[in-house]
């Protein structure tokens, strides 16, 4: 996937445990480990704000571009227009931050 995740590197850094800055931010281990190990298709503004307020760190420390072909081969855009995804909506595999929004 070209968006890789930084979240272990930042973890490491302010010495925090999984568990911890998933209670911190307000979502579940499980998606927590989801979004850190790449296989989110999405993530919410509102949790990559948490992330970045809990970990005190800007989105590009957890977030970045590596070069090389999407997963399933298609564009978002071409994804809506095919009416595969909506785009006011956010994907099956998205992290939410708990009822923070």
């Amino acid at each position: 996937m070209p968006i890789a995740v930084d979240i272990d590197v930042m973890l490491a850094r302010r010495k925090m445990s999984v568990g911890e800055l998933a209670e911190r931010v307000g979502i579940t281990p499980a998606n927590l480990a989801v979004l850190k190990n790449g296989r989110a298709r999405a993530v919410r503004f509102t949790t990559l704000e948490a992330l970045c307020e809990v970990l005190e760190c800007q989105p590009g420390d957890l977030l970045r571009w590596e070069p090389g072909p999407p997963e399933d081969g298609d564009t978002e855009a071409e994804a809506v227009q095919s009416g595969e995804a909506r785009p006011d909506a956010v994907e099956a595999g998205a992290v939410e931050a708990g009822a923070a929004g």
